[in-house]
């Protein structure tokens, strides 16, 4: 029976790049957005020629009654779970600086990057220890996709670089907790990759690039996004539980 993967926010930019990877790594699907699934035709297409059984839903994360519905649609179509990635995120509908950044924006971006991930993996957690005690053989694994935002400073979107810090923090915390069910956990930190989202910013980090910003003097991709996550959902690297695999290009590397 073919192993199943849950990634949220995975029909467009780096969501979408860890789908198909997956895809092709022989899993089945389940994926979830905001939009209606007529609006998301397209690349659901595109997983399902790669060979994946694909269930879409449509899921707000930051509000439990849609991530518990999403949940019960896998167990339903699917009956198992056996890789969960926290990829969907929002930036600030508005960048401020933190002198005058609102409540509103931080709860809002909050919620959705960082609480509703962390209770969709509570419950999907309890699922997977579920099916391991159930099966010895159950190879799970979850992956949290953060940003270097975790680390690196932006003063004009504090909200999200906060919630990227959390994400890194529940990783570790998520580790701790399952390592006794060898179920690792593990974080993914993008760096300035190359999707819708950044589209308006294109012209500023091609110069930037061009100029050494990245050690790899090139945007990254939801390709390379996509296959870090899919040799963590593979099992190629079993012993790093809690560990933060840098897909940045080297941008975070300290130079002189």
């Amino acid at each position: 029976m073919k192993r199943v993967a849950l990634v949220t926010g995975g029909t467009r930019g780096i969501g979408f790049g860890i789908a198909q990877a997956l895809a092709r790594e022989d899993l089945n699907l389940a994926v979830c957005g905001v939009r209606d699934e007529s609006a998301v035709a397209d690349p659901l297409k595109t997983l399902r020629s790669l060979g994946a059984e694909v269930l879409y839903g449509k899921c707000d994360v930051a509000r439990r009654d849609a991530r518990d519905e999403m949940l019960a649609a896998v167990r339903q179509r699917f009956g198992r779970l056996d890789v969960l990635v926290n990829n969907a995120g929002i930036a600030p509908k508005e960048r401020r600086d933190i002198l005058e950044a609102t409540e509103e924006s931080f709860e809002h971006v909050l919620r959705t990057n960082l609480q509703g991930p962390y209770f969709l993996t509570q419950a999907v957690a309890k699922w997977m220890v579920e099916q391991k005690k159930g099966d010895a053989t159950f190879a799970g694994c979850i992956v949290n996709v953060s940003s270097i935002s975790a680390t690196v400073a932006s003063v004009n979107r504090g909200e999200y670089c906060i919630s990227k810090a959390g994400v890194a923090m529940a990783t570790q915390l998520w580790a701790a907790r399952l390592g006794e069910f060898n179920i690792p956990v593990y974080e993914v930190r993008p760096g300035v990759i190359k999707t819708d989202m950044t589209a308006g910013v294109k012209e500023k980090y091609d110069k930037l690039f061009g100029e050494g910003l990245a050690i790899q003097r090139r945007w990254g991709t939801p390709e390379d996004v996509g296959k870090a996550v899919a040799s963590l959902a593979r099992g190629d690297l079993p012993y790093s539980t809690g560990q933060v695999i840098m897909v940045d290009g080297g941008l975070t590397v300290q130079r002189l």
